[in-house]
């Protein structure tokens, strides 16, 4: 009873919140207004409040931009986590845009969709990608293009940083600055994750999205590391397979110590 009272005030709020910031957000994409990228942020911010999800964030972002993160993917809550500690915008498979409620958020947050095997059309979505981040926005790429059980990181696929190499060429200075973020679920009730928790974390695309979500809003209490790394400078011509492997071994090495580590002497959130 407590449970499924928990869970009705939880979707309540989220509601509340939504309805209060929309018409802030609506009117930012109708002007294309700078507005549109920081209202996400609140919300974000909320709605890791509401889930009882707590960040504790260890370094810090890139002030220099063009800026690419490129983060390991574990669930649907790293959009919440990352969207609650930076103003970014996420690349995302084109059937997301489908998804209820997810969707329509992604949406109202100007995601940007690509459809991975329509090679006709990569050319027009990777230079869109650029267009963004020459225009200072922040765009977030899961370059495993998959999710991983939280425990490791997943093979880093070079081809998803084409949208780097494409901005490279447009900026100012030919780089672009790409920064590997690490996203660690280590705690839940303020006890070491295990393996028995690890499903609450991770969400495998197997499992269905609802249940996964009311698991979640059942449980709260859980603690993720935010990791930013050093940035990378990836200059017009480099090599995209290098910038790969520099990127795999830097988030892999901040993943483990996090894992491992547990380290909490980063600061939270707020």
């Amino acid at each position: 009873m407590i449970t499924n009272l928990r869970i009705g005030l939880i979707v309540i709020a989220l509601v509340v919140v939504t309805l209060v910031l929309l018409p802030f957000q609506l009117a930012g994409l109708a002007f294309d207004l700078k507005i549109r990228r920081y209202v996400p942020r609140y919300w974000h911010r909320a709605a890791c409040f509401l889930l009882g999800i707590r960040i504790h964030v260890h370094g810090r972002l890139e002030t220099r931009r063009p800026l690419m993160l490129a983060s390991n993917h574990v669930s649907w809550k790293d959009i919440l986590v990352l969207g609650a500690v930076a103003d970014v915008i996420f690349i995302a498979k084109a059937e997301v845009a489908g998804w209820p409620i997810f969707g329509t958020l992604a949406k109202l947050q100007k995601c940007i969709f690509v459809v991975r095997e329509d090679k006709r059309g990569t050319g027009k979505q990777v230079n869109e990608i650029a267009a963004r981040m020459t225009a200072g926005e922040i765009v977030v790429l899961f370059p495993e293009g998959t999710t991983s059980d939280g425990n490791r990181l997943m093979e880093v696929k070079s081809s998803l940083f084409g949208a780097a190499a494409a901005a490279a060429p447009e900026t100012p200075e030919g780089i672009v600055h790409v920064q590997p973020v690490a996203i660690a679920y280590t705690r839940v009730h303020g006890m070491a994750m295990g393996r028995f928790h690890r499903p609450i974390a991770a969400w495998p695309g197997d499992v269905e999205l609802a249940p996964h979500l009311l698991g979640v809003m059942r449980e709260g209490a859980i603690d993720v590391d935010v990791a930013f790394g050093d940035a990378i400078e990836f200059r017009a011509g480099d090599n995209r397979k290098h910038l790969s492997q520099a990127v795999t071994s830097r988030l892999r090495r901040m993943l483990i110590k996090h894992l491992r580590g547990r380290d909490y002497d980063g600061m939270t959130a707020d």
